[in-house]
């Protein structure tokens, strides 16, 4: 990692699981005003409300939860309990000062979960499968910590549907999940600004067996 300021740019360019918790760590503090609110930030209401649409209940699992503005829009739904998991202790140390996480946990979703053997009814996740290190098989070790029935809702960057197989990964998953549906959606709100205002999501919404 160089030492510049973190912007969307370099999340965008991480490769690797150290680069990863480098830049989330020097992030963490101005996170939701350097870049969530500047950006108008609007992917974590979007698959909180797809999620409720959807029938989604507690428990979730916030995967990639960071700040924890994912949770909190699902709170707002009157969704709960919730727990959060992040790669980044410094992410989850922002998030833990919104008190709306009933526990905290850290850890690397391309390797196993440990979760204290929770199972959860709802997986949600909001720009975690959009850069860096995590691909489309990561989803396998989230299916492990979902009961059956369990309903996700996980949002994808449009771009990299295809270039970055979960088409393929999704077809591959087609005797471990049902009911899949993609919505479109937008990342960032009318206020945005910048190149990657215009980015577009998939919200793939689908059901364990």
């Amino acid at each position: 990692m160089n030492n510049k300021k973190p912007n969307l740019d370099l999340a965008y360019a991480l490769e690797t699981v150290q680069d990863n918790r480098e830049l989330y760590a020097s992030w963490a503090t101005d996170y939701d005003k350097d870049f969530a609110s500047s950006m108008d930030y609007i992917l974590p209401n979007q698959v909180a409300q797809i999620f409720l649409n959807m029938g989604g209940i507690g428990p979730v699992l916030d995967v990639g939860a960071g700040t924890g503005l994912g949770g909190q829009a699902l709170a707002k739904l009157g969704i709960n309990p919730i727990d959060a998991l992040d790669l980044s202790d410094e992410m989850l140390e922002v998030a833990a000062k919104k008190k709306i996480y009933r526990s905290l946990f850290t850890s690397d979703i391309t390797q196993r979960i440990e979760t204290s053997n929770y199972l959860y009814q709802g997986v949600i996740s909001s720009g975690t499968f959009t850069h860096g290190h995590v691909g489309p098989n990561a989803i396998d070790n989230l299916l492990s910590v979902a009961s059956t029935g369990a309903l996700f809702a996980l949002s994808i960057n449009k771009k990299h549907w295809f270039e970055k197989g979960f088409a393929k990964k999704f077809e591959a998953l087609s005797n471990r999940i049902e009911k899949l549906i993609l919505h479109d959606v937008e990342i960032y709100g009318k206020n945005s600004k910048g190149e990657h205002s215009d980015d577009l999501g998939v919200v793939a919404t689908f059901c364990k067996v």
